[in-house]
């Protein structure tokens, strides 16, 4: 997905279906974002390492997902000229301060996971009943 961001005389307003904002949003909110964002926060990292810290992701989604936070300006890459390349990644300031941001909501799904999962059976359990 590739963002085109509005000209700045253009008020922003997410509810409007054709509003770039929206764009934005999917790409912060997606799983892969927030979790890549919580990783790299702690420190500059390689991009084996990311492979291995976030479970479950491709190399190919991996790839995918830190090109367009990149070009979205919220992460940096820095190649070293090593055998084979090391290549490395970090967050811009942009990045800070949205990783700044998402790390309340990620917190918050560990801490209410538990809850969240009683009421889905509650849930399933009122709806096999009708």
């Amino acid at each position: 997905m590739n963002l085109v961001i509005a000209p700045a005389d253009l008020t922003p307003d997410p509810f409007n279906p054709r509003c770039p904002t929206r764009l934005l949003l999917d790409r912060i909110a997606d799983k892969w974002t927030v979790l890549l964002l919580t990783v790299i926060a702690r420190e500059p990292v390689r991009f084996n390492a990311l492979r291995r810290e976030v479970g479950g992701i491709s190399q190919k989604v991996l790839s995918q997902t830190l090109k367009s936070l990149e070009r979205d300006g919220l992460v940096t890459r820095t190649a070293y000229p090593t055998v084979p390349v090391t290549v490395e990644y970090a967050l811009t300031p942009l990045g800070i301060s949205l990783a700044a941001t998402l790390a309340p909501l990620a917190l918050w799904a560990a801490t209410h996971m538990g809850e969240i999962g009683a009421a889905q059976d509650h849930f399933d359990s009122r709806a096999g009943a009708h």
